[in-house]
């Protein structure tokens, strides 16, 4: 190939991470095997314990400072940081990396956007040292992807502050959390059903917040929880970024939720396959081990296919994001293919240990349990591709 004279080829492409973050990935990967052996994430899967000493030992090994940047005690990493730490957490436990993204994201990256100096001196330091614990509460009984149109929590000032009514669900990690993110309608009178909803940092020890336990099939060592708001007090002060504009704030988190989603579900599809590459060279049948059939053979083929090729999108994802440019689309497709890949990886799994595949004594069903929620949470396949049409041109469908 001859290049064109006034083309420079400096600077194409180059699908290394760069020393200082392989560098990354080997320690965290390193305290995976460490402090994440088989059995104790066995263990809380079972009962459903969330993982409190692993978090503890996040903090002690700086990995939370990632998202906290360096004027606020932590390190200042990038989302590709955050992605590699996710995955590899994934990679052993699903409900583990889920702990550590969902405060890295809706903690530290909230605040980081919209929170006023005064609360990020006063929360992002915290957070880096692993003092205390984010989680969002947005969804809404009869809401689900349409979040505007079901939002019935409401928030009505009152002297110094705000008082908040209603009920959500899907709140994950509510019991272990120190504050809760909640969304809720501040603002009756709206021309477009998206405005008119604030976003608030409440504390979960305020008198009114009850907590109801939701029965998971996956994720289960992070529960999910509704949680009842019955005349929350708030102070004036804990209103996060501008009133009425809370979904608005949330759009902008949106690129990351849905990246670190799919590094979850890559971690948790490598997992997977590492398993189902292990088992099959191991076990044996008709004297041979059963890695030597084809049919196991093109099945391990297509689950490393299909791992490299989530991989790819997500970084790719994760990339543009860290250098600041458009990837809402290589987001929303990351968390697409990275989900249903992950899921079908998992299930081929599952075909490879045969009758093993239901026995608890093998990670398989748990890792086909965990990756197969990320195709309806935390958005559904069917709005990820309605959204990819809209980018095509095509016309809004909902």
């Amino acid at each position: 190939m001859v290049a064109h004279k006034n083309v420079s080829l400096e600077g194409g492409l180059n699908f290394d991470l760069g020393k200082e973050k392989e560098l990354l990935r080997q320690n965290i990967r390193a305290f995976v095997e460490r402090e994440c052996p088989r059995e104790y994430v066995r263990e809380l899967d079972e009962r459903e314990e969330y993982p409190e000493r692993i978090w503890q030992k996040l903090a002690e090994y700086g990995f939370l400072q990632l998202p906290v940047p360096e004027s606020y005690g932590g390190i200042g990493g990038d989302i590709v940081d955050l992605a590699i730490v996710t995955e590899e957490l994934a990679r052993r436990s699903g409900a583990i990396a889920l702990t550590f993204w969902m405060s890295a994201c809706f903690g530290a990256m909230t605040l980081n956007l919209v929170g006023t100096e005064e609360q990020k001196r006063r929360y992002l330091p915290l957070l880096a040292e692993g003092k205390i614990k984010f989680a969002i509460s947005l969804t809404e009984p009869d809401g689900g992807t349409d979040v505007a149109g079901a939002m019935k929590t409401r928030a009505v000032e009152d002297g110094d502050g705000y008082v908040i009514t209603g009920q959500k669900v899907w709140t994950t990690a509510a019991h272990v959390s120190d504050y809760l993110i909640v969304f809720a309608r501040t603002n009756e009178n709206v021309a477009k059903r998206v405005d008119g909803i604030s976003a608030f940092l409440v504390d979960r020890r305020t008198p009114g917040i009850t907590l109801r336990k939701l029965e998971k099939i996956g994720i289960r060592a992070t529960p999910s929880f509704e949680v009842f708001y019955d005349q929350v007090r708030v102070p004036r002060e804990n209103l996060l970024g501008e009133r009425d504009k809370g979904l608005y704030q949330l759009f902008g988190m949106l690129n990351e939720e849905r990246i670190l989603t799919a590094a979850m579900c890559v971690g948790e599809a490598q997992g997977a396959f590492e398993d189902a590459l292990a088992y099959a060279k191991q076990r044996h049948a008709f004297g041979k081990p059963i890695g030597q059939f084809q049919a196991i053979q093109h099945k391990l083929s297509w689950m490393y296919t299909k791992l490299e090729l989530a991989r790819l999108i997500t970084y790719k994802a994760a990339w543009l994001q860290s250098q600041g440019r458009d990837c809402a689309l290589e987001a929303n497709m990351a968390k697409l293919v990275a989900a249903n890949f992950g899921f079908e990886i998992a299930d081929m799994g599952m075909q490879i240990l045969g009758g093993y595949c239901y026995s608890r004594e093998y990670d398989m069903q748990r890792y086909w349990r965990d990756v197969r929620l990320h195709r309806v949470g935390p958005i559904s396949d069917e709005m990820v591709l309605n959204f990819i049409g809209e980018r095509l041109g095509l016309p809004r469908s909902y």
